[in-house]
């Protein structure tokens, strides 16, 4: 069973626990209770470089172990996610909040990225030639591992995030520093343990550093690491962006969302609006792809607004582990007075309360984080609610006469692009919405349009930063290729 108490957690570094020279220690907490369940260092520059010098000590014997040899270290990973599935869900559900449902659902897609780093490692990996390009030259490319790659995790999804990286750039050929968040990252040290157990890599090909922003400017300033993945905020991608370009490092850096749910007239709500809940209070609001607008098309505002508040108001909010759970907590105490700023700033600005969760509480955990399901109505573009990521249980209801109208709210009305859904029995609205829309994951009578790992995590506009995506695009992320002319 998974420890429900720690003390101050230590980085690994080449294959070892070492605990951190640091005086700066932050709590951990068990959101859905409000208690402190372990410490967490924010590490030196020193420790940070010590971290990266084991990844570059270890680069060159990796690069060069078979291939073949690479591949059976992730079935070994792929086992080890199976075998103690149960567990990193609990511990993931214990420091995020969570439902464990929805921990579970985290570590399938971790383990599909696993998977699919296999077969891309047996197939997109190779390489490309051709003989006789010219008079008894022959040319071909390959693709090989770059060296040092540091991976950026968030809060939100401790485990599956750095999964959208990890077994990619491992069994490429490449060697890692993960920096957790430093709010959830319990679930990664766990991780990291039966890694060290059960996966056995080789010392220093897989690191972890503990810290916060310094840590990850110092992995990005460090000359030894030849790239960076990141999710988090817009604000957080954009700097780390501009680090990364200013020190000459490939960059993946996706961000946040203002996503817009829209429901035509001829949706099937009686099917549909479970999936619709989910994406507005699945994660309690706190995910990328978690709707934020719910645009309402036509004369249907009425039947739609009713039905809506209904579902919302029937999800029960409690303890992650309970059953019967369907939102757990927020991940923080100042995420949730945070979040409630942000509906008593939309109330102010104009918009109808129609659920408010601001004043949910738990009897059985009265010092957790909890906030319920709430609805602000008649939400208007020049609201700020109505542009910017509130990052937890919030919805706001729009409404436009057309679909192009709601279109041009989408496209214009945030600065961001990560994902779009409609709701719609017509096929010609979605394919015109799947054609206008300028947002990189459309759904299409799915609510959270989260792409499988044989597909890029797509996103655009203040979203996203770079020009490859997560999970199977980091097949050209973390290599790069070489062209060879042969005369012989």
């Amino acid at each position: 069973m998974e420890k429900t108490s720690w003390d101050k957690l230590e980085n690994y570094i080449g294959g070892r626990w070492v605990r951190s020279e640091s005086e700066n220690f932050k709590p951990i907490y068990d959101p859905g209770r409000g208690e402190v369940i372990g410490y967490v260092p924010f590490s030196l520059d020193s420790e940070v470089e010590k971290a990266v010098d084991a990844a570059v000590g270890a680069f060159d014997r990796w690069c060069e172990t078979p291939l073949p040899e690479r591949i059976r270290y992730l079935f070994r990973m792929r086992n080890m996610l199976d075998e103690h599935f149960e567990e990193l869900a609990r511990i993931n559900t214990i420091n995020h909040g969570k439902t464990l449902e929805e921990s579970k659902g985290d570590l399938v897609r971790a383990r599909e990225n696993v998977e699919m780093a296999i077969a891309a490692a047996q197939t997109m990996f190779k390489g490309e030639s051709l003989d006789q390009v010219a008079d008894g030259i022959d040319e071909s490319m390959v693709k090989e591992p770059l060296g040092v790659f540091s991976i950026i995790s968030p809060f939100n999804f401790p485990i599956m995030i750095p999964f959208w990286f990890l077994p990619y750039a491992i069994v490429l050929g490449n060697t890692v520093v993960v920096k957790p968040s430093e709010i959830t990252p319990l679930p990664m040290v766990y991780v990291a343990r039966l890694m060290e157990k059960e996966v056995q890599l080789p010392p220093g090909v897989f690191n972890m550093i503990h810290g916060g922003r310094e840590a990850v400017e110092a992995l990005i300033r460090n000359r030894h690491v030849v790239g960076v993945t990141f999710v988090g905020s817009t604000a957080a991608a954009r700097n780390v962006y501009r680090l990364a370009g200013e020190h000459g490092k490939r960059v993946i850096a996706q961000g946040g969302a203002k996503n817009s749910i829209v429901v035509m007239p001829d949706a099937r709500l009686d099917r549909f609006m479970p999936s619709i809940i989910s994406s507005f209070f699945g994660n309690a609001g706190q995910r990328c792809l978690a709707g934020s607008n719910l645009i309402v098309v036509g004369d249907v505002g009425e039947r739609v607004k009713k039905m809506f508040v209904n579902a919302a108001s029937q999800l029960r909010v409690g303890y992650g582990l309970d059953a019967g759970t369907d939102m757990g907590p927020l991940v923080t105490a100042d995420a949730k007075t945070r979040v409630k700023s942000h509906i008593a700033e939309g109330i102010e600005e104009g918009a109808d309360l129609l659920l408010d969760g601001r004043e949910t509480m738990i009897e059985k955990y009265p010092r957790g984080f909890y906030l319920g399901p709430t609805i602000l109505d008649d939400v208007t573009p020049d609201m700020s609610i109505a542009r910017t990521e509130i990052f937890g249980p919030v919805a706001g209801i729009m409404y436009a006469e057309n679909l192009d109208e709601a279109v041009e709210l989408i496209n214009n009305g945030t600065d961001y692009g990560n994902m779009a859904c409609i709701f719609t029995s017509d096929g010609g609205s979605a394919r015109m919405f799947r054609r206008r829309v300028n947002a990189g994951n459309i759904g299409v009578n799915i609510g959270v349009a989260a792409p499988t790992a044989q597909f890029p995590f797509a996103g655009r506009r203040g979203s996203f930063f770079g020009t490859l995506h997560a999970q199977s695009d980091t097949i050209d992320f973390f290599t790069d290729r070489k062209v060879v002319l042969s005369r012989w």
